[in-house]
């Protein structure tokens, strides 16, 4: 009989003792925070590209800034 991949990790879940568990969980959450980090530093990324293209049009075309 072969095993689906979610059995064998629900298996091997069913095998650890509560140190392993949260070790796992503080694994996840990490992976998780820095997934989130990344998501948000590429929208920041990209706004504050808009915001120096939009600067640098202004710039060209000798118009002041808008307010924000």
């Amino acid at each position: 009989m072969q095993h689906s991949p979610k059995l064998a990790i629900l298996q091997s879940l069913d095998a650890m003792d509560a140190v392993q568990m949260e070790e796992v969980l503080t694994y996840i959450r990490s992976v998780l925070n820095k997934a989130d980090r990344t998501v948000s530093y590429q929208i920041f990324k990209r706004e504050a590209m808009k915001e120096i293209a939009q600067a640098l049009k202004n710039n060209k075309t000798g118009m002041q800034p808008k307010a924000a």
